[in-house]
């Protein structure tokens, strides 16, 4: 009986000390100029860069702080994942050349739609989760330069209007 006892209270000053190393404040808080160079924080000036260091800095100081939603809305991107996959969809003729979902960046390289003559290359920013027009910026640019606002406007509604069709699709599952 002694021996269970004993391995009881071992197994929980076991416990309590390994929990109480995972405290301590070590780490420096991270905000949003720990990133930055001198030359970025230069530009935005000193009462910006003091703002941004005062509203990023905070420091998880439990274990239950990790399990709360602490994180600042204005900093987490979101993603409408309709007009992310129809832009995809729409302009699958094209090479990509990088894909950031976590900012909603879309960067294609040259290609020619099908039945076309001109290559084409888009950028394309999703940058709201809504299903809005105001959420999606397309810029399109030939090997001649930028192309007309006709063709940009035609693409970005081809992307809405696929966007649209998705959502719908869903809808009825």
């Amino acid at each position: 009986m002694t021996l269970n006892r004993l391995a009881r209270a071992a197994i929980a000053g076991g416990l309590g000390l390994s929990l109480a190393s995972c405290g301590g404040g070590a780490n420096p808080p991270v905000n949003a100029t720990t990133y930055m160079s001198p030359g970025q924080m230069e530009e935005l000036g000193p009462e910006e860069v003091q703002r941004l260091s005062q509203q990023g800095a905070r420091k998880r100081s439990t274990l239950w702080d990790l399990f709360s939603n602490v994180d600042d809305p204005n900093v987490t991107v979101e993603v409408n994942k309709y007009l992310w996959n129809a832009s995809l969809e729409v302009l699958n003729f094209l090479p990509i050349e990088s894909v950031d979902p976590f900012t909603g960046v879309i960067v294609t390289g040259y290609g020619r739609p099908p039945g076309g003559g001109r290559a084409y290359r888009a950028t394309v920013y999703v940058q709201d989760p809504a299903l809005d027009a105001r959420s999606l910026k397309v810029a399109l640019e030939s090997q001649g330069g930028p192309v007309s606002a006709e063709t940009q406007r035609a693409v970005e509604d081809a992307i809405l209007s696929r966007a649209r069709q998705l959502r719908i699709r869903d809808s009825k599952l």
